[in-house]
C-alpha cells in the first residue's frame, strides 16, 4: 500500500475528513474510500486494489457488479423503475412466483430493507395471533434470542441485548421475551397462551457468527408446531447461499413458517427484502393494513428474480460449501495463542481472537494495509464473509494476510 505521504493517500484523507464533517457519526468505517468494484475486488481512490471479504455483510453474495445482475438492472432502468403498489407492473407476478418457488411457500410480501422485513414479519405474527390463534387484543408475545441483530428500528432495538443498539432510544414497545440463543428448552419454557411466534437467526451474524448446537433448529421447529406458534427465521444474512445451502435452516431440514429475506436478494445493487409465508399466515393482511411505496418496485423485482435464477442453478451454494470447507480448514490452523475459536458455516466465519490479542478492529486495520477488507464483530471477533464468487487462491491469500496481521 502506498505510504501516507503520497498525493493519492492524501486524497483519501481529504475524502474521509469531508465525510466526517458533514455525515452523522453513526459509523466508524475503516480509513479507505472505495470508488469501484468487480467480483471480489474493489479499488480505492488511492489507486489500490483490495480484496473484499466482508461482502456488505452478505449483501454482495454474488460479488460486485455481477454481469448478469447489472445487465438485468440496466435493461429495467430503461423501461420502468417505480409505480408504487397503487398499480400493478409486469415484473411483480414473476418475482413473487420465483421467490415463492425457491422458498417452497405460497405468498410473498416485498419490502426494501431487512429491518422493514423483520417489522413486517412481526406485524404478521401479531395479527395472526389475534385473528387465528385468538390471543386477546394487545397481549401478543414474541420470543426472541439474546445476542440477536434484526435491525435498527425502535421496536427491534427494544429487544436487543447490545447496549450500543438500545441505549438512549427508549421507551420500547412491549411484547417481547428474550431467551438464550441455542437453548430450545428455554424457548419452550417461555411460551404462554399469549405467545404467537419465535423470531431467531439460524446463525447469529452480528454476535460473531454464532452457530447453535446441532439439532437446535429442528427442536425449535418441533416446539413451535406442538405449541401452535409461528417460527420466524431471519435469513437476511444467513440465507441465499451464504452457508452452503440456499437457507441456513436447510442444514437441519427445517421449514420456518415465515422467511425474512434481504441483503443478497438485491444482488448487491439495491435494497430488496421480503417476507415469504403460506396463505394461512399471509392472508391476515388486507388492503391498507401494511404497505411500502418502494416495496416490490419493478427494478427490485427484476433484480430479485435474477437472483433467484442464479441460486436455482445450485452453483453458488456448491461454491460456498466447497470453498467454505477450505476456508475453515485454513483458519483452524492459525495459532491457538492468537485465535481461540473459529465459528461458522460455508463461506462465513467468525474468528475469535485469543486473550491478550489486540482488539479485532486493530487487526482489521492491519488487514487494510495488506489490501484485505474485513470487519470486526464486537471487540474480539473478526467476521469473514467473502462473495461467493471468490476464487480458492484469493481465499488462500486472504488467510495468509490474516496470519501476518495477527503476528504483527
Amino acid at each position: 500500500m502506498q505510504d501516507g505521504t503520497s498525493p493519492v493517500a492524501d486524497s483519501t484523507r481529504v475524502q474521509l475528513k469531508r465525510a466526517d464533517e458533514h455525515s452523522a457519526h453513526n459509523y466508524a468505517p475503516l480509513p479507505v474510500v472505495i470508488e469501484s468494484g468487480l467480483g471480489s475486488w474493489v479499488k480505492g481512490i488511492d489507486g489500490v486494489d483490495y480484496l473484499d471479504v466482508l461482502a456488505g455483510y452478505s449483501a454482495l453474495n454474488f460479488g460486485h457488479a455481477h454481469p448478469t445482475l447489472v445487465r438485468v438492472a440496466r435493461e429495467q432502468l430503461g423501461r420502468l423503475t417505480l409505480t408504487s403498489r397503487a398499480f400493478q407492473h409486469d415484473r411483480f407476478a414473476s418475482f413473487c412466483e420465483d421467490l415463492s418457488r425457491m422458498c417452497d411457500k405460497e405468498a410473498v410480501l416485498p419490502m426494501n430493507t431487512g429491518a422493514e422485513a423483520v417489522e413486517t414479519a412481526l406485524k404478521l405474527a401479531r395479527k395472526w395471533g389475534y385473528d387465528v390463534k385468538g390471543v386477546p387484543p394487545g397481549q401478543a408475545k414474541v420470543i426472541t434470542c439474546a445476542g440477536n441483530f434484526h435491525g435498527r428500528t425502535i421496536t427491534i432495538v427494544g429487544f436487543s441485548s447490545d447496549p450500543d443498539a438500545y441505549t438512549g432510544f427508549g421507551p420500547y414497545p412491549p411484547g417481547f421475551v428474550s431467551v438464550p440463543f441455542g437453548d430450545a428448552a428455554a424457548i419452550e419454557s417461555a411460551i404462554t397462551s399469549d405467545t404467537v411466534a419465535v423470531l431467531l437467526e439460524p446463525i447469529q451474524g452480528e454476535a460473531g457468527v454464532l452457530v447453535p448446537p446441532p439439532g437446535y433448529l429442528a427442536a425449535v421447529r418441533d416446539i413451535c408446531t406442538r405449541r401452535g406458534i409461528l417460527l420466524i427465521a431471519d435469513e437476511i444474512q444467513s440465507g441465499l447461499g451464504r452457508t452452503g445451502d440456499t437457507f441456513a435452516c436447510d442444514h437441519e431440514n427445517v421449514k420456518p413458517d415465515l422467511y425474512v429475506l434481504g441483503k443478497a436478494l438485491g444482488g448487491g445493487l439495491m435494497p430488496v427484502s421480503a417476507v415469504v409465508a403460506d396463505w394461512s399466515v399471509m392472508s391476515v393482511l388486507g388492503p391498507g393494513q401494511h404497505g411500502s411505496t418502494f416495496g416490490g418496485n419493478p427494478l427490485a423485482c427484476a433484480v430479485g428474480s435474477a437472483v433467484v435464477e442464479l441460486l436455482e442453478t445450485g452453483e453458488y451454494q456448491q461454491r460456498s460449501r466447497e470453498l467454505g470447507t477450505y476456508l475453515h480448514s485454513m483458519l483452524s490452523q492459525l495459532p491457538p495463542a492468537q485465535v481461540s475459536q473459529v465459528r461458522g458455516r460455508g463461506l462465513w466465519a467468525g474468528v475469535q481472537l485469543a486473550d491478550g490479542m489486540p482488539p479485532a478492529r486493530v487487526v482489521c486495520e492491519r488487514l487494510l494495509t495488506r489490501r484485505v477488507l474485513a470487519k470486526d464483530a464486537h471487540e474480539g471477533t473478526i467476521r469473514i464473509a467473502p462473495p461467493l464468487v471468490i476464487e480458492r487462491d484469493e481465499l488462500t491469500w486472504a488467510v495468509e494476510q490474516l496470519a501476518a496481521a495477527l503476528a504483527e
